[in-house]
């Protein structure tokens, strides 16, 4: 197979490589599948006409027709000719398939099903890029512009994706084009004709070069920096470290990641009450006359460390919602809708769009977001809230306790009791929550039992500093136990224990209404991010209970069928009130005065005084990462001191030995000893470190060179004088002595030499280069990679000798003793 010809296959192989991040988009692998088969029929017939040496524009208009014919057969109309041959109805089919992948795009969220029009642009982009890279690489021979096309494959998830397109798609993609300059490489090696070395070895194509050496370091060094630069740039959030840190104190007590991905509810609100600085993030208007909360996200996972969030899934708000007044047919439960309008600013930007619950309508939000009518949550997989403005109209129920107690418990198999009551099993919240319930009859008033139980008077209180969980409870014991933290622990130890009751329960997250207004709207900061309980409750749907103590968070709202256990006034909204620097919204009005609440003495309410936990594992992790890739630097500099310190004690003399008194107490001495043989030894050892020390301080090492030239030519080019260059000398007198006299030197301390010319080399140096020979010494480097190419030398060897066995193998010699 000719080079031309071979470079073709390696393009298509390189090309589905690079489609490698389309797996993020597609819900299954359908894609992938037409993909090959179409890239597949591409590269045969490119093969073909080059086999048949048809010129390029004949293989380029064949590889062009097999793509339509490929495509005309998987995404048929129903009136081609043979069902092969395109027709006219053939191209309009495909328009029409091209404004389907257009509403598509618009109305599914990443990942998206196996829909025609979306499966139609994949294999028709794919190939095209394969036809591309084709050209480009087997005709033109211009490889690295081939990776343009492949480039373009990669921007198309990153386009759509809100996170960060998955590392291992990158490589794999990174792989292809790398597989495709290699062969590109080798092939312009083989037409060259056999590479010879200096001595008139011959030379296999894969052996290692020079030149292919700077190659692949300069290739790893850049993939190493594409990886690694992330990582450690501030106002990077979308890397590996900080998908590894996105933690916070929040959760119960806990340190948990959030389970879409995307927003960790509990790290991100534990983070916005801890900020200093008071930044606006909403702007609402309703005509609801005293709103509840605005709700953004839900957190419906609990574990024995933290409450995470599921990945929401629904459709596009463009599909119509559902109006729970024409499906409620409970009696007596009023229903009034009112409008609001939001306005994000530029500093709020999540996938998590802030509603009211029980959304019926909305206008302002393309198609790119999407309603989940199981959380009641607005999100998109593609774009985020920043800047946004919309508008909605929603429900807003009204209940009695009399109303709310005439739900039924809902039975033990059904699917939405049994994911929203699991909770870890923990014999002491179970024994409190047993006592709390007991002789309540409905499931309103277990609920109620549990939600009163969060009150100053069982000694209950707000505060920013939590406490570490004691070893061997549970997070949500030691809150209970302690009795102190903010809206997180309130709302996910009410959770924990309406579900240990046997009743489903949530946690809701968004705004409190706050303390600012505008004229008719209401001004929310991150100071207002909230967390509050959601309890399901027959025939009623999810009702809210807020445990959090009303006179701690402005902006609170209380129902009458969860009043204020504390019986305290709820700080009212100013409409001309605002926020003062320093202070605390989720504080009472005038608590900023308070002695208790001195934000600058570190007061226990102060937002900057926010829990002080433990290592996390996550943030374990990370250290022990960073700690790991330190270890990995340090290799070389450690391998540098273990060959210097084993050369020194190799020629420690067992026998008596002559020194001038030149080395200082206590240092390790190589010493010529009277004993020919040793001596040759010793001097050899010095050498040999000496060579490694001018390697390591770029000075160029002639192997033709005698000892004695070599040793001046130091002198000279690296600026030697006094001791550094009789050193210098003496080494090289010994090494001359060992290699050439009858006997050698003997008596001289070529440990001290070893030094001085060590320190000369230092002094003369540049900074770089001492932190080079110090950090990543060349020798080591160089010895290294020589082992190495050694190493791939004669595996390629061993591999040439088998495959010339395999071939040189006929079965027809089994046969050579039988008679016919």
């Amino acid at each position: 197979m000719t080079g031309r010809r071979r470079l073709g296959l390696v393009a298509a192989a390189a090309t589905l490589l690079a489609a490698a991040p389309l797996s993020v988009i597609f819900d299954t692998w359908t894609w992938l599948l037409q993909c090959i088969l179409a890239v597949g029929l591409v590269a045969g017939a490119a093969v073909l006409t080059r086999t048949l040496r048809f010129p390029t524009w004949a293989q380029a208009l064949s590889m062009v027709g097999v793509l339509l014919l490929t495509l005309t057969w998987m995404f048929p109309s129903g009136d081609e000719l043979l069902s092969l041959i395109p027709s006219p109805a053939t191209f309009i089919h495909f328009g029409e398939l091209f404004g389907e992948a257009g509403n598509d795009t618009r109305s599914y969220g990443v990942p998206v099903p196996d829909r025609s029009g979306l499966l139609f642009i994949a294999v028709l982009g794919i190939g095209t890029v394969a036809i591309a890279v084709d050209m480009l690489a087997a005709v033109a021979r211009k490889p690295a512009l081939a990776g343009l096309p492949m480039l373009a494959i990669y921007s198309v998830p990153v386009a759509v994706y809100l996170d960060s397109v998955p590392m291992l798609t990158f490589i794999v993609a990174a792989t292809g084009f790398l597989w495709l300059l290699v062969a590109d490489n080798v092939d312009r090696v083989r037409r060259f004709g056999r590479r010879f070395t200096g001595d008139g070895r011959d030379v296999d194509v894969w052996e290692p070069s020079p030149l292919a050496a700077a190659g692949r370091r300069l290739a790893v060094i850049g993939m190493a920096v594409a990886v690694l630069l992330p990582l450690v740039v501030p106002g990077i959030n979308t890397g590996l470290l900080n998908s590894l840190t996105q933690v916070g104190s929040g959760g119960v007590g806990g340190s948990g990641t959030g389970g879409n991905g995307r927003i960790n509810l509990f790290a991100s609100l534990s983070g916005q009450l801890n900020q200093a600085q008071v930044t606006n993030y909403v702007r609402v208007t309703t005509n609801e006359p005293d709103p509840f909360y605005l709700r953004f996200g839900v957190a419906d996972v609990i574990t024995s460390e933290a409450v995470t969030n599921r990945t929401p899934t629904g459709r596009p708000l463009s599909r119509g919602l559902e109006d729970p007044r024409q499906s409620n047919a409970t009696p007596g439960v009023e229903y009034t809708q009112y409008h609001a309008e939001v306005e994000i600013t530029k500093d709020f930007g999540q996938s998590l769009a802030p509603v009211y619950s029980t959304v019926i309508g909305s206008d302002g939000l393309d198609g790119a977001w999407l309603y989940d009518p199981s959380t009641q949550v607005v999100f998109s997989n593609r774009t985020t809230t920043r800047g946004k403005k919309y508008s909605f109209d929603y429900v807003r129920a009204k209940y009695t306790p009399a109303q709310l107690q005439t739900a039924e418990a809902l039975p033990r198999d059904n699917p939405l009791r049994t994911q929203f009551t699991a909770v870890p099993d923990d014999p002491e919240v179970a024994a409190r929550v047993a006592g709390l319930i007991k002789n309540q009859r409905t499931e309103y008033d277990k609920v109620a039992a549990i939600y009163r139980y969060f009150s100053r008077d069982n000694g209950f209180t707000y505060s920013l500093q939590t406490t570490e969980p004691e070893p061997g409870k549970s997070a949500i014991a030691s809150f209970l136990d302690g009795k102190a933290g903010y809206c997180q622990q309130y709302a996910a130890a009410m959770a924990w224990m309406v579900r240990q009751a046997g009743v489903p329960a949530r946690v809701a997250f968004g705004f409190t209404k706050g303390n600012t207004r505008d004229g008719d709207a209401w001004v929310l900061t991150n100071r207002n991010a909230h967390a509050w309980t959601e309890v399901y409750l027959d025939g009623f749907g999810w009702v809210p209970f807020d445990a959090t103590p009303a006179s701690a968070v402005v902006g609170s709202a209380r129902s009458p069928w969860a009043d204020d256990t504390d019986g305290a006034v709820t700080p009212s909204a100013s409409s001309t009130a605002s926020a003062a620097p320093g202070t605390d919204p989720s504080a009472a009005p005038g608590a900023a005065n308070r002695p208790d609440r001195d934000f600058e003495n570190g007061a226990q309410d102060s937002p900057g005084a926010g829990s002080r936990p433990g290592i996390s594992s996550a943030n374990l992790l990370t250290m022990t990462l960073i700690a790991l890739i330190l270890v990995l630097l340090a290799v070389p500099a450690l391998r540098r001191i273990m060959v210097r310190k084993r050369r020194h004690s190799a020629t420690i003399p067992k026998s008596a030995t002559v020194t001038t008194g030149l080395a200082p107490p206590g240092t390790p001495e190589i010493v010529v000893t009277t004993e020919a043989v040793r001596a040759r030894e010793d001097a050899h050892a010095a050498w040999d470190e000496l060579v490694d020390t001018m390697i390591d301080y770029r000075v160029p090492v002639d192997p033709t060179e005698t000892p004695r030239h070599t040793a001046q030519r130091l002198i000279r080019e690296a600026e030697l004088s006094d001791s550094p260059a009789e050193s210098a000398t003496l080494l090289g007198r010994a090494e001359e002595r060992a290699r050439y006299a009858r006997q050698p030197l003997q008596g001289g301390e070529l440990t001290v030499a070893l030094n001085q010319v060590r320190k000369g080399l230092a002094k003369t140096a540049t900074r770089r280069t001492r932190l080079t020979a110090l950090l990543l010494p060349p020798s080591v480097m160089l010895r290294w990679r020589l082992g190495l190419g050694d190493l791939s030398a004669r595996g390629v060897s061993l591999f040439s000798r088998g495959r010339d066995l395999l071939v040189r193998f006929s079965p027809r010699r089994l046969l050579a003793g039988r008679t016919r």
